[in-house]
């Protein structure tokens, strides 16, 4: 029975991380449309997403706390990092996705400037973090919803302000190579790894999760130190950004922690075998098509989320 699922998983696997990987690829609006009315707010029943997803502002006066684990959970006291700074610019601003816990803004600006020191890079564009209040989003991520979790674009920034609708239209150079094998030798360059390197070096880094061809070209173009590769982990999607997830803060007490990384480079052909098998790269679709897994509600996450949204 487990052996005829793993085809299922990969192929489920795979659907998701693809429709997260185009939709944060997709273009956003200088004038974006409104949501629909809620409705009953109360419904039991009604996602947890469609909630946090129309929280425009963060819990005013609450200490800064991630609530529950990464992917199921929310975001007290909530900080934005600045649209614009001496080392990044936000992008997609239209999804008021730049916010998360202090420690991870902070840990942004260091990578940035980081960036500019180790790699010649002008700066960092920065993907989505969280919504306001954390939580599930409407469209996009399944994880992203305590603040400790940020994407960064491989395109460096261009030693210009973008103006709002370029931050709306612009799209991410991709790194991967068609045939998904390897990086495209076109586009990634000997830059790319002093940038992610700096990121996870970072102490309070706990994965940074990219497509397994930058994994493969890492392993192979890493020289001296190689400790930081074991927190670089081969994941769906991710081959025109990289994902930074911190641990959770000293004394965030309702914070669920991941377990920490395996020792070890993970760079092994065994270590990248599966990332690389037909069944990953060219996934059949299942005979029977599986039930779409119902959204998460309000009864799902942490109690404290319910506070959470429901504060002014």
């Amino acid at each position: 029975m487990i052996i005829r699922l793993i085809p299922l998983l990969v192929t489920l696997a795979v659907a998701a991380f693809a429709a997260t990987a185009a939709h944060t690829q997709d273009k956003g609006s200088v004038d974006p449309k409104p949501l629909p009315p809620l409705g009953n707010p109360n419904d039991p029943s009604l996602a947890a997403k469609e909630l946090f997803g129309r929280k425009a502002t963060p819990v005013a006066a609450r200490p800064a706390q991630p609530i529950g684990f990464y992917a199921k959970g929310c975001l007290a006291g909530g900080e934005v990092l600045p649209i614009n700074g001496d080392a990044w610019q936000v992008m997609r601003l239209s999804r008021n996705r730049y916010y998360a816990h202090p420690a991870m803004v902070a840990l942004l600006k260091r990578v940035a400037a980081k960036a500019q020191q180790a790699a010649g890079w002008p700066g960092l564009l920065i993907g989505d973090m969280s919504q306001p209040r954390g939580g599930p989003m409407i469209t996009g991520h399944a994880s992203h919803q305590v603040g400790l979790d940020a994407d960064i674009w491989l395109t460096p920034m261009p030693n210009r302000m973008l103006s709002r609708n370029e931050r709306e239209e612009m799209s991410a150079v991709m790194m991967v190579r068609p045939d998904r094998l390897d990086i495209d030798p076109r586009v990634w360059k000997p830059s790319h790894l002093p940038v992610i390197r700096a990121a996870a070096q970072e102490p309070q880094v706990e994965r940074i999760f990219v497509n397994a061809a930058i994994k493969k070209a890492l392993c192979r173009e890493a020289k001296g130190d190689r400790s930081w590769l074991s927190k670089v982990r081969p994941m769906y999607g991710h081959d025109y950004h990289f994902h930074v997830r911190i641990k959770c803060p000293a004394g965030s007490t309702e914070c669920e922690s991941q377990p920490p990384v395996t020792e070890g480079e993970a760079c092994r052909a065994g270590d990248l075998a599966y990332w690389f098998s037909d069944a990953v790269l060219h996934p059949k679709p299942p005979v029977t098509p599986p039930k779409p897994k119902p959204p998460l509600t309000l009864a799902d996450l942490p109690p404290a989320c319910r506070d959470v949204v429901a504060a002014p």
